[in-house]
């Protein structure tokens, strides 16, 4: 009897022995013989063109070996590109090392290294810069102004993005005649994506192999590869980027980062190992921020609640320059092409802009942009049921995709997803704990209690199609896998993906398990190594699953067609008449007949001219994954209890619940890991984090004195319920699950919060929402 398939259920992390007990190899974990330490003299104001940058001092410093401007290294900037005329994209290059300008606090501006972490930290106070003031701008009104200091000459009126995505004809009319028109005005704060592992790398030259080799945490090891083999002009081969255990990402780590080019290149002139660790200062202040978007967004309802037309301009402040690869069009461009998300939103009509300000650049962080735009079209619902009269679970029943697939009117076909099902199901578990009866009870006791909902898709298995359409002159996209099984029967197999969390040994080693019928433990993941891996894209964008095991499994199932034919060649019987199960290969008519794994490599390897001469020695096979439609697409929704303190403006959060549909979940552990993970970074969103600066452009969250990011006791217990409706799309029936749990929170949050003020006749749009505006909210109340 075969063994139960393991896709599908929750198998023991295979990462966690190593990780708990302490047996993970982080990049702060690499010493090497010879090993320096570097950090890096950043600039103290917001804007400025550089006088000097004085390092005489520094290099007398004791224990300081060297220290290096941008003259001194000579490395190419790196500047991110779309396809677009100037009127939509204006590229910006980024300095490796600010040269003749500094656009933000915090900018990189030379680079120290010494025998230690601390002469390093000496030798910067050593140094001495001079600057020209500039006036900053700090904020989306001041990069807008007429007459405005530009961030960037060739960026006029300081916008890098200007696109129009939609524009469905006869929308004016559509909202002049609607006998329901609602509008909502929407900023959300300034966020940082906090790993807790800060960016670092360690770089070394290797002489044997004439390679410079980098060891960084970053989510797309092949593109720090590209980037550092141009910006020092070597051939790509010359570089290795190997990625060991990785402490979060979350997107802050799938941009390249100034940094480790410059570590990078130390080492390289050097010749001697160079590490750099960010410390949390730097982390918090100068490494990519997100999140920081201005929404005017209206929409048209009829009389029974149906919505008609769509209408938004959105505003994306990007800090001063554009990330690479993805460049400053990542969050206007998303906003601006998904915003109808589960509604049949019939007219649409979208302006997406991204402006550049004194403020450290903005990079991808979890959900990009969706937990902004879905915040906002939820506020327009809630606000439409209110005018309407309508129950606002009832207007969303209303509006919500039903028929599959579904083409919307921004040009995206949507597959096959429970969105009325999981709705439906949210407000029946809220209803089944008894939660309206409690909020009526409260709300007797002259209590706050809020109830709000959030339903919404997140789109994933992003292929190069979809990429494409933004006109990225990266686009990521396919994925490479090779699976190889040795003498022993063991197999290793490579993705391009790379995990900081997710789990990626279990999850494809599962996928791998059931293919080829072999015992978990039997398979080995590599990723994260440029020397290993043919190449990939990395992870973000809930990827990994979707095309990165969509890869894995192709490759499995061609290594499964080898060991089958190599049985059937050896029985004489076709090779489809041949299974494998439990570790070898049995014929299908019940015959006795056995070939292990082992005796099969045995021939592959070791006695190959007892091959049939269509079949080549050895076992390996290699496929490539790509999405050619519109991607798939998970959906969730998330139900929220909060309760407003009224003395204290506090909320609370008494009661969670996610109803969610990532297709066949392959290990629902970890899936509901990703769940809590996510709802606890878009709570964080929305009641918590934010990073702001004053009117000379320094930041004001330089420690977790002044970040105030939730711990245990603000996340609630979450209860999730699994829906399940496989993708076609994919080769596992999987949709990505990385960004739902994000994407979700903040607008069930705020649609609780909201309810629980309907009394004051207040209402919130803004995130994050903090104790001092509840607080306001509720002593209107009490005076009015």
């Amino acid at each position: 009897m075969s063994r139960q398939k393991l896709v599908g259920k929750s198998v023991a992390r295979r990462e966690d022995p190593r990780l708990l007990s302490g047996r993970g190899r982080f990049v702060d974990d690499i010493a090497l013989p010879g090993m320096l330490h570097a950090q890096f003299v950043r600039s103290t104001v917001a804007h400025g063109e550089i006088a000097s940058v004085d390092l005489t001092a520094v290099r007398q410093v004791p224990g300081v070996v060297a220290a290096f401007t941008a003259d001194d290294l000579e490395l190419g900037d790196i500047t991110a590109q779309l396809g677009r005329p100037l009127s939509e994209f204006v590229p910006t290059a980024m300095p490796v090392l600010a040269r003749d300008k500094v656009r933000y606090v915090g900018e990189p501006l030379a680079i120290v290294v010494a025998r230690d972490a601390y002469a390093a930290e000496d030798g910067l106070e050593a140094a001495r810069v001079t600057y020209t003031t500039l006036p900053p701008v700090t904020s989306e009104a001041a990069a807008l102004a007429p007459g405005a200091p530009l961030v960037h000459a060739e960026a006029v009126r300081n916008t890098l993005v200007d696109v129009s995505l939609f524009a469905t004809d006869g929308i004016d009319e559509i909202f002049e005649s609607a006998p329901c028109v609602v509008q909502v005005e929407s900023r959300t704060g300034r966020q940082n994506a906090l790993p807790l592992e800060t960016r670092g790398a360690v770089a070394h030259w290797d002489d044997r192999e004439e390679q410079l080799v980098v060891h960084t945490c970053t989510q797309i090891p092949h593109q720090v590869r590209t980037v550092a083999a141009r910006s020092l002009r070597l051939d790509e081969r010359a570089v290795r980027v190997v990625v060991p255990d990785m402490g979060g990402g979350f997107g802050q780590k799938c941009v390249v980062g100034r940094e480790e080019i410059a570590a990078a290149a130390a080492a390289l002139r050097l010749r001697r190992p160079v590490k750099w660790i960010e410390d949390r200062k730097d982390a918090l202040s100068a490494s990519f921020l997100a999140r920081e978007q201005h929404y005017q967004v209206r929409a048209a309802f009829d009389t029974d609640g149906r919505i008609l037309g769509l209408d938004a301009d959105v505003v994306c402040d990007m800090g001063a320059y554009s990330c690479y690869p993805f460049t400053a069009g990542i969050e206007p461009l998303m906003a601006s092409a998904e915003m109808p998300g589960v509604y049949k939103v019939p007219a649409y009509r979208v302006r997406g802009r991204a402006i550049t300000t004194n403020k450290a650049p903005t990079g991808p962080y979890r959900g990009v942009s969706r937990p902004q735009y879905v915040m906002v079209v939820e506020r327009l619902f809630e606000r439409a049921a209110r005018e309407l009269g309508l129950d606002p679970v009832e207007i969303r029943r209303r509006n919500v995709i039903t028929d599959f697939p579904y083409t919307g009117v921004n040009n995206i076909t949507y597959d096959p997803g429970s969105y009325l099902e999981s709705l439906n199901l949210c407000e029946q578990l809220v209803k089944d704990e008894g939660w309206y009866g409690k909020q009526d009870a409260a709300r007797a006791e002259g209590r706050h209690i809020g109830i709000g909902y959030a339903c919404f898709s997140e789109r994933t298995g992003y292929g190069s199609a979809a990429f494409a359409q933004r006109k990225m002159q990266v686009v990521p996209g396919f994925d490479i896998s090779e699976v190889r099984m040795d003498t022993s029967g063991a197999v290793t197999v490579t993705t391009g993906t790379m995990s900081h969390g997710q789990s990626h040994e279990t999850t494809m080693a599962q996928i791998v398990a059931d293919e080829l019928g072999l015992d978990i433990a039997k398979v080995r993941l590599h990723q994260g190594d440029t020397d290993r891996i043919t190449y990939g894209f990395g992870t973000f964008a809930s990827r990994s699953i979707t095309v990165g095991g969509s890869a894995v499994r192709l490759a499995a199932a061609k290594l499964g067609d080898k060991l089958r034919a190599i049985a059937g060649a050896r029985w004489d019987i076709d090779p489809d008449d041949v299974e494998l199960t439990d570790g070898a290969a049995r014929r299908r008519d019940g015959a006795s007949d056995v070939l292990t794994f082992e005796d099969i490599a045995d021939i592959a390897y070791l006695r190959a001219h007892l091959l049939p001469k269509d079949i080549e020695p050895g076992l390996t096979a290699a496929a490539t994954f790509d999405v050619f439609n519109d991607g798939t697409f998970s959906n969730a929704t998330h139900g929220v209890v909060v309760e407003l303190h009224e003395g204290t403006g506090q909320v609370e959060i008494l009661r969670y619940v996610c109803v969610e549909d990532c297709g066949v979940a392959i290990n629902p552990q970890v899936v509901e890991g990703q769940c809590r993970g996510g709802i606890a970074q878009g709570i964080a969103g929305a009641l918590f984090e934010q990073v702001t600066y004053d009117d000379q452009g320094e930041p004001s969250a330089t420690s977790f004195m002044d970040y105030k990011v939730p711990t245990a006791h603000e996340i609630p217990d979450v209860l999730i319920h699994h829906l399940e409706t496989p993708s076609a799309f994919t080769e596992t029936g999987a949709k990505g699950a990385g960004e739902g749990g994000t994407i979700g929170a903040p607008a069930a949050v705020l649609n609780a919060v909201n309810d629980a003020l309907r009394a004051t006749g207040v209402e919130l749009d803004n995130t994050p929402v903090t104790p001092e505006t509840v607080h306001r909210a509720l002593h209107l109340e009490a005076t009015s």
